[in-house]
């Protein structure tokens, strides 16, 4: 365990910051742990392999253990072995044979390898995590490495997009990249890769403002996946809240992550994080002991109040990281602010974001977590997105996180696929949905920008799937098809799975259309799914976590329906870039704006005539029209002139026939064309914001095909 040149120089150092941190003259380590009795700092070679030297931590300030190396260098790798009480009913599980990883560090290298070392008791044991286990996990585990954190990023800056001119791009970092022809072999599925040329040029052709990154933290595959030699590839399932996931880089360094970032912020593009705070890899009472377990059980986790041997589990993967203890919140918060201060990110979207505002058990909106971020001068300027419900009850909670917080809107998700898979009663939740969800936001004085609208997300069907299934096909996962969601609202179209029935064929690409128009041009912050612009299939899998292969990987093989469909949302996002109207504000009223005689909305059903309640209540209707007046929605002109933004009339016909609709009139010119998705033949993919890019429609009614959508328009004078 000697090295030939050892540290010698043990210096008091400070309590923080926390973590290992590089000077410039020595590095400072401060790690926190309440009830631990001694702390050993253990030092590695360069490759993590072997122990070299342990030092002891004999400064310990507030619970903070310290030092200060200055014989250390960037570079050098280190874990911790902490002594303390093993007694799990008691809430502690200390055990010194356990190489533990440092919560704070910002670089890990090697993998963990599982083996029955790992667990802090003797795996098959009668006693099961009563026992105690003496074997050394140093092998086994990954190893912290100190990291130099200056890097070059010149003039990089926040895009800031505005909320209500975003369109988010849900995408996973390795699958994104794995199969594409333009992007170099050996840096394909990586950060390098994302930030290369070829990648952004397709976002910004498809005109995505913000992409969301699936978990970038360190993570850990499953001990049952790789049993089965599956991967948990989603990276739901983090060891490390500082340390870039080391399987998506193509150096090997940290910097590679920020260049991706400050290449993409270049190109108008913003990167938002899908962060996993809510709970850690190491599962339950039985699960092994890698990092917070064996560093400080009881503070990190939410212990079981009657018997502190088990977790509280909000979050249905063992246990639920405790935010109560002053803490672990102090972790979370440094966490995040590294990640704006050092890497340079926009925002994040919380995983399971209900447990993160539980105390005593209970979902507290505005607790303890959400009060830290509203006062902290960083946080408080990006974009912050909940994923507003866990696993415990009353952790639903839709509707209710608090103002400067936006949310993932499931009701969005499933009131859409409902009204265009046909179902009974659905168009008074459309029409809700399609106008910013005012009944979910309104109350607390939010605005239609707190509702993410999806259709599809990495959890679930991919929309190729939805219209090409009606049940789950998860096979492959190894679980008999238990796992994922039985409640899809999908419809196969009428075969289940691939089909050459040109009629199916051609309504599957129709329903596409549908969702993708009725996402895009709905008011409230639209997200698409990776692939879903390609019509990426996952084989009818819900639930392809465990995927890292062809089935999860993004497909970039070019056909004409592929192209056709990829053309079609290009076109969507234009049209919503360029007109106002579809990315409001503010809610609509109901009532005519000031200085206009007509409403800023109305609902009208086949007839001609406006929806009444009756109408709203019927159970069998499945057409209806919108009409959103561009009175008081002002853009200006090519030489700053003011204009109002056209009205707008949306049709939606979610009926297997034909249906004549009868246009309302308009006294200020007269209705044009921009999209029927029943034909291909449309002008749809020329649009630009002139109204000399579509066809006039001069009859009085329109003949609305069945499943499919129209969009007309009407230009106003300037003002």
């Amino acid at each position: 365990m000697k090295s030939s040149n050892p540290i010698t120089a043990v210096w008091p150092g400070r309590a923080y910051p926390r973590g290992a941190n590089w000077d410039g003259e020595g590095v400072n380590f401060a790690l926190f742990s309440e009830h631990a009795e001694k702390v050993e700092l253990c030092i590695f070679d360069s490759n993590g392999r072997h122990e070299l030297q342990r030092i002891e931590l004999r400064e310990r300030t507030d619970h903070v253990w310290h030092c200060y190396l200055p014989e250390a260098r960037p570079g050098l790798a280190y874990g911790y072995r902490v002594h303390g009480p093993y007694k799990p009913e008691d809430g502690h599980r200390f055990n010194p044979h356990k190489l533990l990883v440092d919560p704070y560090a910002k670089d890990l290298i090697g993998q963990l390898r599982w083996g029955d070392a790992l667990y802090g008791y003797a795996v098959g044991s009668k006693r099961d995590d009563l026992s105690f286990d003496r074997r050394d996990s140093a092998s086994l585990m990954p190893k912290c490495r100190v990291l130099e954190s200056a890097f070059t990023w010149e003039d990089d800056h926040h895009p800031v997009v505005p909320w209500q001119d975003m369109v988010i791009y849900e995408m996973h970092v390795r699958g994104f990249t794995m199969t594409h022809p333009d992007v170099p072999a050996q840096l394909r599925g990586t950060y390098a890769a994302l930030g290369c040329a070829p990648v952004i040029g397709y976002l910004k052709r498809l005109g995505v403002t913000t992409i969301e990154l699936l978990p970038v933290h360190s993570y850990v595959n499953d001990h049952r996946l790789a049993g089965k030699g599956l991967q948990n590839y989603w990276g739901y399932n983090t060891l490390g809240f500082f340390a870039p996931e080391a399987r998506y880089s193509a150096s090997g360094k940290v910097d590679e992550f920020k260049t991706m970032v400050k290449s993409l912020h270049s190109a108008g593009i913003e990167v938002i994080l899908d962060v996993v705070y809510n709970h850690t890899c190491e599962g339950n009472q039985l699960g092994p002991t890698l990092s917070f377990r064996g560093l400080e059980n009881s503070s990190y986790y939410i212990v079981n109040a009657d018997n502190r041997r088990f977790y509280d589990d909000f979050t249905g993967c063992g246990n639920t990281v405790n935010l109560e203890h002053p803490r672990a919140l102090q972790l979370v918060m440094d966490s995040l602010r590294y990640w704006v201060d050092e890497m340079h990110v926009d925002g994040f979207r919380f995983d399971l974001a209900s447990a993160l505002a539980r105390e005593s058990g209970k979902v507290e909106n505005l607790g303890g977590f959400f009060d830290a971020i509203r006062q902290d001068p960083t946080l408080n300027r990006v974009k912050l997105i909940a994923e507003p419900w866990d696993l415990g009850h009353g952790g639903y909670q839709v509707g209710n996180f608090p103002l400067g917080w936006a949310e993932w809107n499931d009701r969005f998700r499933d009131g859409v696929r409902s009204y265009w898979k046909g179902d009974d009663g659905a168009i008074g939740e459309l029409a809700r949905r399609l106008t910013g969800s005012q009944d979910l936001y309104g109350w607390s004085g939010k605005r239609p920008n707190a509702s993410i609208n999806f259709i599809t997300a990495h959890d679930g069907f991919t929309l190729h799937d939805l219209v090409s299934y009606n049940d789950k096909h998860n096979e492959a996962n190894g679980e008999d098809n238990r796992d994922g969601s039985n409640h899809n609202v999908s419809w196969n179209c009428g075969a289940e799975g691939a089909t050459e029935n040109p009629d199916i064929v051609a309504l599957r690409e129709r329903q596409k259309r549908n969702l993708l128009a009725t996402l895009l041009l709905s008011q409230g912050v639209p997200m698409l799914l990776a692939g879903d612009e390609r019509g990426h299939s996952q084989q009818g899998n819900n639930n392809a976590y465990c995927q890292d292969n062809v089935l999860g990987w993004l497909d970039w093989a070019s056909t004409p329906e592929r192209e056709a469909l990829e053309t079609f949302v290009q076109g969507l996002i234009a049209l919503r870039r360029a007109h106002p109207s579809f990315r409001r504000c503010n809610f609509f009223e109901g009532k005519p704006r000031e200085g206009d005689t007509v409403k800023d909305l109305c609902w009208f059903k086949p007839d001609g005539t406006e929806m009444t309640p009756q109408d709203w209540n019927d159970a069998q209707a499945r057409c209806l029209g919108q009409l959103t007046s561009g009175s008081g929605i002002v853009e200006r002109g090519p030489r700053g002139e003011a204009l109002c933004d056209e009205d707008f009339l949306l049709l939606f016909n979610a009926h297997h026939d034909e249906v004549p609709f009868t246009l309302p009139p308009v006294s200020h010119g007269a209705w044009r064309l921009l999209l029927d998705t029943a034909t291909s033949a449309v002008p749809f993919p020329q649009i630009e914001a002139s109204a000399g890019s579509s066809s006039l429609w001069a009859h009085p009614s329109y003949p609305l095909q069945g499943r499919s959508f129209v969009l007309l328009s009407c230009a106003r004078n300037q003002v």
